[in-house]
């Protein structure tokens, strides 16, 4: 069962749906028991019988929605055969990725692999690149307003994707990036200078490319709203965009294709690293 992308792993195409909520394995686990079940001719009731769970536990792990515990497993191995399938496949069960989006959780597991990754941003420092300070504002700002034993997470989280910056410095990381989302205030003076430290040095290797679009460039590319483009062990080109509350993986050749085009194209319009940084440094010199 899988319940993450290996490193050899293709997406295949066609396959944009919301990654599922709490976790692909959960999901799977529980479709495999519901089959069993059904094979078996057992209604929900009587197979909860058997287990000595009640109908609505039984439900609920069917549905991915409960984690199994050990005696669940073993019980229902028992009243489905005994074939070790189940106590095979529950070795593999994990919890929901805390801290990320349902529709998130693919790409950011595309991620750990890809070869390389572009960013085009609009809205927001990227998630990559934002300070403890500047996340932790991002997240206190949504809507519903997070509990705070979930803020935590969502922080642990973000904070721990960006390790793959220092982690993997043979691997191209590209943003591009608005000049006005680092005009965009938050905090006082000194949570923006933090913010702005916190970018330049995350920029400073070699392998990670910051540029700026400059108020003055205009009209450009990619209007059309936030971008993210990888590369795969194999050499499958991937691209995600993301809205108010969804976001779609994208693997059709010729829409990704279409927008690697407009993302080179950004490339040039934008300011050099060297300018960019100088600008960012500006910036944070205004404050």
């Amino acid at each position: 069962m899988t319940v993450g992308v290996r490193e050899s792993e293709d997406v295949p195409a066609g396959e944009g749906e919301r990654e599922p909520d709490p976790s692909d394995s959960l999901r799977t686990f529980g479709a495999v028991v519901q089959a069993l079940r059904e094979h078996a001719g057992l209604s929900r009731a009587q197979f909860a019988e058997l287990v000595r769970f009640s109908k609505h536990t039984v439900e609920s792990v069917e549905l991915g929605r409960r984690m199994p515990d050990e005696s669940f497993v073993e019980r229902a191995e028992q009243a489905l055969g005994n074939t070790g399938a189940l106590r095979r496949a529950a070795q593999f069960l994990t919890r929901g990725e805390t801290g990320l989006a349902a529709w998130f959780r693919r790409w950011a597991r595309l991620e750990k692999v890809a070869v390389s990754l572009c960013t085009y941003e609009c809205r927001l420092v990227p998630g990559l690149l934002q300070s403890e300070g500047y996340a932790r504002a991002v997240f206190e700002g949504t809507v519903p307003v997070a509990p705070d034993h979930l803020l935590e997470d969502f922080m642990a989280r973000r904070m721990e994707r960006q390790r793959m910056l220092f982690e993997r410095p043979t691997t191209p990381f590209s943003f591009i990036v608005e000049e006005h989302v680092f005009r965009r205030r938050f905090g006082d003076a000194g949570q923006m200078r933090e913010m702005f430290d916190h970018v330049l040095e995350l920029s400073t290797p070699r392998n990670v490319m910051l540029q700026l679009v400059p108020l003055e460039a205009g009209l450009h590319a990619c209007l059309d709203g936030p971008l993210q483009l990888l590369e795969t062990p194999k050499g499958q080109q991937l691209a995600y965009s993301e809205g108010q509350q969804n976001g779609r993986l994208i693997t059709d050749p010729k829409e990704v294709i279409l927008l690697r085009q407009r993302y080179d194209t950004l490339r040039s319009q934008a300011l050099n690293t060297k300018d960019s940084r100088g600008l960012l440094e500006r910036l944070r010199g205004e404050l």
